[in-house]
């Protein structure tokens, strides 16, 4: 269940971490899409640009498909235990961008190192939200993640046992990004992703985790 499901079209696995202070976030997405594996990752900080990486054109790897090499990208999820323990990592370059409205565009900034070295365990059973955002089957699951964040030029990043969150998703055909409750007027960190398909996700970080963006509904 925890692993690639060979007859699914889409499969997808997204990890997500945050700080109980909500001044830090983690989220570190991988979708195979046929031979080709979509990889998405940031690390939001308060008063500190966006590190924001995309990759959505590597081919997957036969031998292991949960590896995503590409130019100047090694990421990696790794099961180390059946729904209840996964490796994330990653060595990268990171666009840092002032404005997280522009990670929805070119995503242009000052390229920079950065290697995430986290343990996702769960802290409760995995469960099937009601809306699977147009995937076939799925499941989420609530967690912790302990770890280091690398970033060049900084000092490393350490996180505790901080509240984190996965989600596992696979189709026939493809489906639209995880479906994260919607929260209004927020103004925490934020990680935007626009994806290949013509889909984005704009999440904003509060003390309950990570939430939809949603907009302002005009006055009546």
């Amino acid at each position: 269940m925890d692993g690639r499901h060979p007859d699914a079209a889409v499969e997808e696995w997204v990890f997500a971490a945050w700080t109980a202070d909500a001044a830090l976030g983690v989220i570190s997405g991988h979708r195979l899409v046929g031979r080709i594996a979509w990889y998405w990752a940031a690390l939001a900080r308060a008063g500190r640009p966006l590190l924001h990486v995309t990759d959505f054109d590597v081919t997957v790897r036969t031998a292991d498909p949960f590896i995503v090499k590409g130019e100047q990208l090694w990421a990696e999820h790794t099961i180390d235990a059946p729904m209840e323990q996964w490796s994330i990592g990653n060595e990268t370059y990171a666009s840092a961008l002032e404005d997280p409205d522009e990670a929805l565009g070119r995503a242009y900034g000052d390229p920079t190192p950065i290697a995430f070295d986290l343990e996702w365990y769960a802290t409760g059973p995995a469960q099937v939200p009601a809306d699977l955002a147009g995937a076939d089957a799925g499941y989420e699951q609530p967690g912790v993640v302990h770890g280091r964040i690398e970033i060049a030029g900084e000092g490393p990043v350490d996180l505790a046992e901080v509240p984190a969150h996965r989600w596992h998703r696979w189709g026939t055909s493809g489906f639209g990004p995880v479906d994260h409750v919607e929260v209004v007027a927020h103004t925490g960190v934020r990680a935007p992703f626009a994806f290949p398909d013509g889909t984005s996700s704009d999440v904003v970080l509060t003390p309950a985790g990570w939430r939809r963006r949603g907009r302002p509904h005009p006055l009546r």
